[in-house]
């Protein structure tokens, strides 16, 4: 920061991304902001500019708005691929310590929803925890839990219920001072009631619709500060997760089928016809599931388009089996 406290800038927080405007926070008290237009500029890409978590570098008037110069280096950051068919990078929250992966345990479980949510939250480079929220209201949470930790690879799983309170405790150790979450899921899934229980404060919830998927309430990205000095990012629901750059994140979540390719007969195997393939025999002796095999290669091919030289792209890859799969994206 020093070089730029040379130029009269000051350290600020992002807070909140609306459209074109900011609010950030800093130690005079919270600011509307706009980001700079050389910064702008020099951008190679919208992952560059400023996002929720971020800290950066701000020009602060007594009065009037704040003009936002540069990024400081971000030690995590949880990014997407934006909704649709162009491949930009979206940053969902940044700087944050614990990936709060929601999912209802109702409608919206999805074991492959999931696994595309802690790839990602793993490539973040911040420790994703999950939350199975509205235990509550389920009957086969012993099973559910044991397919949940099947896949999770370690990280840790809470079921818990926002409406009530019940097993909120151990997440609200995770927002003391100096920390920061984000909450991600689908809409429905409870997020804000969630939040609602970590900041100790009231935001606007809705309800789940006749067909069990959620109400948006969430509607922009909103780092809220908590009287325990911690704080909280809370977004809307994610209707699709798709992927970005997140070969680390892909490991770490298939382990189990990263560590049967290792011992394939051939190094470049595609584990579909060729001889010695590992990954195949775990398939055909049952230790290896296929659904979650099919999977894996389908986030493989979705990376794999993405890495390609835009004007070779064509059209994106989409699985034939994803109806069967369950896949939510």
């Amino acid at each position: 920061m020093e070089p730029y406290a040379a130029k009269g800038l000051e350290p600020a927080r992002v807070i909140l991304v609306y459209r074109k405007q900011l609010k950030v926070l800093s130690h005079r008290g919270e600011h509307w902001a706009r980001t700079g237009g050389r910064m702008i500029h020099k951008a190679d890409s919208t992952d560059e500019l400023p996002a929720v978590g971020d800290w950066v570098a701000a020009r602060i008037p007594e009065t009037g708005e704040a003009l936002v110069q540069a990024v400081l280096p971000r030690r995590s950051a949880f990014v997407r691929k934006v909704a649709g068919g162009n491949a930009v990078a979206q940053v969902l929250a940044t700087n944050v310590d614990t990936v709060l992966v929601v999912m209802g345990l109702g409608r919206d479980f999805s074991l492959r929803r999931l696994e595309r949510l802690m790839t990602l939250a793993w490539e973040s480079r911040a420790t994703p925890v999950v939350v199975l929220n509205k235990m509550d209201l389920c009957e086969d949470l012993p099973e559910l839990l044991a397919e949940v930790n099947g896949i999770t690879r370690g990280a840790a799983v809470h079921p818990v219920s926002a409406l009530t309170g019940a097993g909120l405790d151990p997440l609200r150790g995770m927002v003391g001072a100096g920390k920061t979450v984000v909450v991600l899921g689908s809409s429905g899934v409870g997020k804000s009631t969630l939040v609602n229980q970590l900041a100790g404060t009231t935001l606007m919830t809705g309800s789940v619709r006749d067909d069990g998927r959620g109400r948006h309430t969430t509607t922009t990205r909103e780092l809220l500060i908590l009287p325990t000095g911690g704080a909280v990012i809370d977004t809307p629901g994610l209707r699709e997760v798709q992927m970005w750059a997140a070969e680390g994140g892909l490991a770490k979540t298939f382990d189990d089928i990263e560590a049967l390719a290792t011992g394939c007969k051939f190094r470049d195997c595609r584990h579909q016809a060729e001889p010695g393939c590992a990954v195949k025999a775990a398939l055909e002796d049952g230790t290896l599931d296929e659904i979650r095999f099919e999977s894996w290669l389908e986030l493989q091919r979705e990376m794999e388009w993405l890495a390609k030289p835009a004007d070779t792209r064509g059209r994106r890859p989409e699985s034939k089996r994803r109806e069967r799969l369950g896949h939510g994206k």
